[in-house]
């Protein structure tokens, strides 16, 4: 699985934050890393030099086969907001791929039974 991390403005990608996000992703790649094909992480700058809560993170997640999957977060620095939106992206793919999976499952447990 490709990790693309995309800085946006007021946000500077340092090697500490890039290795956080891969670390924040781990339980992702961990769980769902077979199944998707490129996790793409966008970062926004909300309010500027104004400061506040103010670094937003969205990230893509692509599943093979199926449509892209969203999450995002917002919080007062970059650290937490990826940390936040790779967990809701978590959350999201178990909820999209475990039904995935179920159905998968229920599927192969019918074509077992005799008739």
């Amino acid at each position: 699985m490709q990790i693309q991390i995309n800085p946006g403005a007021g946000v500077h990608i340092s090697d500490a934050l890039e290795e956080s996000i891969r670390e924040a992703l781990g339980a992702v790649d961990r769980r769902f890393g077979e199944q998707l094909t490129r996790i793409e992480v966008h970062f926004q700058d909300i309010n500027g030099p104004k400061g506040g809560v103010n670094k937003h993170c969205r990230i893509e997640a692509r599943p093979r086969g199926l449509d892209p999957v969203l999450a995002e977060n917002t919080a007062d620095d970059a650290y937490d907001a990826a940390r936040g939106a790779a967990k809701k992206l978590e959350r999201v793919l178990d909820g999209r791929l475990g039904k995935l999976a179920d159905k998968q499952r229920k599927s192969d447990k019918n074509a077992e039974r005799p008739e």
